[in-house]
Parts: structure tokens; C-alpha cells; sequence
């Protein structure tokens, strides 16, 4: 992957990644928090957890890295889908968050949603209006 074709990790909730998810593509770009529950060094996949939902993810390219079991941490990466709808994040970036209050994390995730949306009507509606001023 060319350095120009890294996009930035949406921010997503593990319970958001349900096959009927549009967050649930093949190589789409992630962001994901989760408590550590199991990795195994030999493999470097994690399975993170929140909400009773759970998450492999590939580590194995994150050499800088300790994990701690029962530690938060938040990783980016792209998703690979494989087999049945099982899925992995492929790790490009983790770090532990622990001390973070999820549930204000979520908040704050929605309400970034509500002004991304709210950014994207109001260029549409000035891009009409210019397109209609203008011609």
C-alpha cells in the first residue's frame, strides 16, 4: 500500500460491525476501542472486546507495542473479511487508552458524526446554490 492510499480510520463501535454494517467492507479503514482479552504472541492476533462483542485484530506489524490483558486499547487498520463474515482488523497503529471513559467516548463519537453530516448538507446546499447563481 503506497503511502497516499493510507485513509484515515473511521471511528467505529465494535457493536457497529455487523454484516449489514456499511462499516463492514472488505479494507475499510478503522478505528476501534476494546478491552484486550486474549493475544498470543506466536500469532499477534488480539481479541478485544466491548459491549459483549469482540474483535480479532492483527498485531503482528506492531512491534512497539505491549499489550496487557484487560488493558483498553484502540487500534487502526483495515478490515479484512474473511470466511462466513469473520473479520480481522489488520493493525496499522494501536496504543493503550486505558483511563478512558467509553461510554463519554461514544457520546463524543456521535455527536462528531451528527456535525460530519451536517458539514456535508450544508457544502451540498452551497453547491447547488453556486451551481444555480452561477451558470
Amino acid at each position: 500500500m503506497a503511502p497516499s492510499d493510507i485513509k484515515p480510520g473511521k471511528l467505529v463501535a465494535l457493536h457497529e460491525l455487523e454484516a449489514s454494517s456499511p462499516f463492514f467492507k472488505h479494507g475499510s479503514s478503522l478505528r476501534v476501542t476494546g478491552k484486550l482479552q486474549a493475544h498470543s504472541v506466536e500469532t499477534g492476533i488480539a481479541i478485544i472486546t466491548d459491549g459483549g462483542v469482540s474483535l480479532k485484530i492483527n498485531t503482528k506489524h506492531l512491534t512497539n507495542l505491549s499489550l496487557r490483558i484487560d488493558s483498553i486499547y484502540q487500534f487502526i487498520g483495515e478490515l479484512q473479511i474473511q470466511s462466513e463474515n469473520d473479520a480481522i482488523l489488520q493493525a496499522r497503529v494501536g496504543r493503550n487508552v486505558d483511563g478512558i471513559d467509553l461510554n463519554l467516548y461514544y457520546q463524543t463519537m456521535k455527536l462528531r458524526r451528527k456535525f460530519e453530516e451536517e458539514i456535508v448538507r450544508s457544502r451540498t446546499k452551497y453547491w447547488k446554490f453556486s451551481v444555480f447563481f452561477f451558470r
